[in-house]
């Protein structure tokens, strides 16, 4: 049985103490009594019933929450300083179905806006709050899923094409159409934008069929962005990075992978251009094709452009790149073809870091343009130097008769005389070779690549 002591009659003093019952004993107050100044131990009551619709806390209380059924909100008693509440995820559903938390008129959560709300949907999530002043309003005591401003933490959350990690990174993989489906857009306080590779299709060269030579496809634009890792200054790729990535919203974002422009051949054309690759707002376009050697033509813009034709004693111009303009610029130039006496010279496509090449006076066909380089996991934190993987590298022209042989493609997937860009990498096509041994058919351009990188825990 408990003892009940009235305090008016055990009381004792002694210097500045003052002792209330005695050992053993329990104080109560009266039922209707209220009580000041003893302050709290930082705990709460908690009520052991579940929350299963819209309540309003009391000062003191814990509440296990069960939105299982629907989502729930839970409005705060006025505050007042010292004033304390919990809440728990009762049965692991805030995820599905979100607790908000409103103040009462006119008050603060976490030093935010007056009567602004806090919606909580992480699984499984407990909080306790405390009210501190008038400033802050109610403040979050316990952090580890939640910013000083009381925001949930919250990861981009996707799925579509090939998935890998690296640390706290996943990767997404797109070597062919597909979609990018956002189920959760993240938030600051977590991770709330992505990075990208973009790359498009790769030109074709040019074909003549016997004669003169032919202009190597120029690459397929090179865009990449750096936000979530620090790019190694000494990777080629990284003039060409942007600093901002992309932010992300839960919706289905569509990808398209550039093909490459087919090769052309055995009849007089220009090489085919190569196909955009997109990604939400960011487009690459196509590699220009490489002009052809006889009523010799200037290579095809594009992403990177094609190389000009051979067969005049006339300078014949370099398809243009990084076209349509963008910064930092997505490919270069082709090389000039023609100009040269015997007059079968023609020139390379153009690559991510470098124009293409003009053809020399003697030796070899002028080669493409080299591509970019890109740490292997696509930006890992201390990426050493060297290991890199190159993309869009700009197409060789093809051969001719006398001492010009084909010239060597651009690192990044370029081809070499008649060859195919590599699949995957934008590489430009090589021009066809028209000497003895040649087929008169020209190398197709390599299909592009999207990748998406981004922080999921």
């Amino acid at each position: 049985m408990t003892s009940t002591i009235k305090v008016n009659t055990v009381t004792t003093e002694s210097g500045s103490t003052l002792t209330l019952g005695e050992s053993g004993k329990t104080v109560t107050l009266a039922s209707g009594a209220s009580q000041s100044g003893f302050g709290r131990t930082g705990t709460v009551d908690w009520q052991t019933t579940p929350k299963t619709g819209d309540f309003t806390a009391a000062n003191g209380e814990g509440y296990f929450v069960n939105t299982t059924s629907g989502a729930i909100t839970m409005t705060m008693p006025s505050g007042s300083a010292g004033a304390i509440v919990s809440i728990q995820d009762y049965n692991k559903t805030f995820d599905s179905n979100a607790l908000t938390i409103t103040p009462a008129s006119g008050e603060k959560i976490n030093g935010g806006t007056v009567n602004g709300n806090l919606a909580i949907s992480t699984e499984g999530q407990g909080l306790t709050f405390v009210y501190v002043d008038a400033t802050v309003g109610w403040k979050t005591v316990h952090e580890n899923e939640f910013t000083s401003g009381g925001a949930t933490i919250q990861f981009v959350t996707a799925t579509g094409g090939t998935i890998t990690t690296c640390g706290d990174f996943k990767i997404h993989t797109f070597t062919g159409p597909g979609t990018f489906c956002v189920s959760c857009g993240g938030n600051p306080s977590g991770s709330d934008t992505v990075d990208y590779l973009v790359v498009a299709g790769g030109g074709s060269g040019g074909v003549r069929q016997p004669g003169n030579a032919n202009g190597g496809g120029g690459a397929g634009g090179f865009r990449y962005s750096a936000s979530t890792y620090t790019s190694p200054s000494c990777a080629p790729g990284h003039p060409l990075r942007s600093p901002t990535g992309l932010p992300v919203s839960a919706q289905g974002y569509p990808i398209t992978v550039g093909a490459g422009g087919a090769g052309r051949g055995p009849t007089t054309n220009p090489g085919n251009d190569g196909s955009n690759s997109i990604f939400s707002s960011v487009t690459s376009t196509g590699g220009g094709g490489g002009g052809n050697g006889s009523a010799p033509s200037p290579g095809r813009p594009g992403g990177s452009g094609g190389g000009g034709g051979g067969g005049s004693s006339s300078t014949i111009p370099a398809g243009a790149g990084n076209t349509p303009p963008v910064s930092p610029s997505q490919g270069n130039p082709g090389g000039t073809g023609g100009g040269q006496t015997p007059d079968q010279g023609s020139a390379g496509g153009g690559g991510a870091i470098a124009a293409g090449s003009p053809k020399p006076s003697q030796g070899p066909s002028g080669p493409g343009g080299a591509g970019a380089g890109l740490p292997t996991a696509f930006g890992s934190n201390g990426q050493p130097c060297g290991s890199f993987r190159y993309y869009a590298g700009g197409g060789a022209q093809g051969a001719s008769p006398g001492p010009y042989g084909a010239g060597t493609g651009g690192l990044g997937g370029g081809a070499s005389g008649e060859d195919d860009g590599t699949a995957n990498t934008g590489g430009g096509g090589g021009g066809s070779i028209s000497t003895g041994g040649g087929s008169g058919v020209s190398g197709a351009g390599g299909s592009g690549i999207v990748v998406i990188r981004y922080k999921f825990q």
